[in-house]
């Protein structure tokens, strides 16, 4: 009798856990995304007048990295390599396979052979090369694997260089084709805008690295290291910050798209590109709390408010607009003619709400009023100036309401 007791008792405590919504919400599991930086080591990649593909490849990698690390707490970020050593490339997408990741982005430079000029970016994914020039750019890059010992033996007698190891890949169905082509178009939408390059387009090709990734899976084309002007662009800081930072909005639209399938909500926000050189002073608080928005000449002062966030102990639920690098002036056409636009600064990042309320329904009807002018927007919420899990404020917000 005491043992069913016992047993009944585990019984109940596992059925409360596993109904938990915070258990089985999305956010209890990071997005993990796999950075592959092409070739390394005693594999130099294509080679420019003066430098080498390798190390454009791995200085974009690193920069993306770090972009998403320092915006983004719920990401975990792996790199098959962060220095110049050389990994084989069925390794590499053994690295994203043993961490289950949601995304895999390998990183590359073209070149073309002779004295041809081309500019411009490119993304890749897995598919059948549909001409010469396509099939070209997956021998280059597949070629890696001569610089293994084993690779005749490893890769089941596929032959890199020979047009006929890749016919495998038109019968080859990929579950990830999909998601893998949209990541793609979203990373050329950046290279375009955020970036302005040339948009050289997305494209498929049989490439080893993408057809061993099981998950949503891209290679990225930064530029043709055969082409002088390029060459100069992928080795300047200017360059490849730009670059990576391109690839980086485009992960996250992709992850932001991924949650509000998968929950109906996302967390992921989507920093407003600045147009011009704002340089913001340094430094309101990075807690939660109400600041003038001021010009960006002036140091940012916090103003007195009824009901101070910092110090209650009730819930504020806000709206986020949008993020910026730059302290916005209150004229800022980006605010839409929005008055009373407050912000605080998280990972180096100006983040702007509108609205504050104990009373989330009531956040939720301003949030509708506003959507159409700002329809990334979503609800945040703060408890003594500090930001929580939107998902529990609402269950204790229903609790005192009930």
């Amino acid at each position: 009798m005491v043992k069913l007791k016992k047993y009944i008792l585990v019984l109940i405590i596992g059925l409360s856990m596993s109904a938990s919504p915070l258990c089985t919400s999305i956010w209890a599991k990071d997005f993990i995304v796999v950075i592959d930086p092409g070739h390394g080591g005693h594999d130099p990649g294509a080679i420019g007048g003066f430098s080498k593909e390798k190390n454009i490849n791995l200085n974009v990698a690193l920069k993306l990295g770090k972009l998403i690390k320092n915006n983004n707490e719920d990401v975990k970020v792996i790199f098959t390599r962060s220095t110049d050593v050389f990994i084989p490339l069925n390794r590499r997408a053994e690295i994203a396979n043993d961490a289950k990741a949601d995304l895999f982005i390998s990183i590359h430079t073209n070149a073309v052979a002779g004295s041809k000029t081309v500019k411009g970016a490119s993304t890749w994914t897995l598919g059948l090369a549909k001409s010469e020039a396509n099939l070209a750019v997956a021998k280059r890059e597949n070629s890696v694997i001569l610089y293994e010992n084993d690779y005749k033996t490893r890769y089941a007698g596929f032959n890199p260089n020979s047009a006929e190891s890749y016919i495998m890949f038109e019968f080859m169905q990929d579950k990830y084709m999909s998601q893998s082509v949209h990541l793609a178009s979203l990373v050329q939408k950046e290279f375009r805008h955020t970036c302005t390059r040339i948009d050289r387009g997305v494209h498929q090709a049989g490439f080893l690295v993408l057809k061993a990734s099981a998950m949503p899976s891209i290679l990225v084309e930064l530029g043709f290291i055969s082409t002088p002007e390029e060459e100069q662009f992928l080795n300047q800081d200017q360059g490849t910050s730009s670059l990576a930072k391109g690839i980086y909005r485009a992960f996250l639209t992709y992850k932001r798209e991924h949650e509000i399938r998968a929950t109906g909500a996302s967390r992921t926000v989507i920093p407003v590109e600045d147009k011009e050189d704002n340089r913001s002073q340094e430094k309101p608080d990075s807690s939660s709390q109400r600041v003038a928005i001021k010009e960006p000449s002036s140091e940012p002062q916090a103003v007195s408010i009824k009901n101070d966030i910092r110090n209650t102990e009730e819930i504020i639920f806000k709206i986020q607009i949008f993020t910026s690098s730059a302290l916005l002036t209150e004229k800022d056409k980006r605010l839409k003619g929005l008055k009373e636009v407050e912000n605080y600064k998280e990972g180096g990042l100006y983040k702007y709400t509108y609205g504050a309320s104990s009373d989330y329904n009531k956040i939720l009807k301003t949030r509708r009023s506003i959507a159409k002018d700002f329809k990334d927007s979503f609800i945040i919420a703060f408890k003594r100036g500090e930001k929580i899990n939107i998902n529990a404020a609402i269950d204790e917000f229903k609790k005192r309401n009930k």
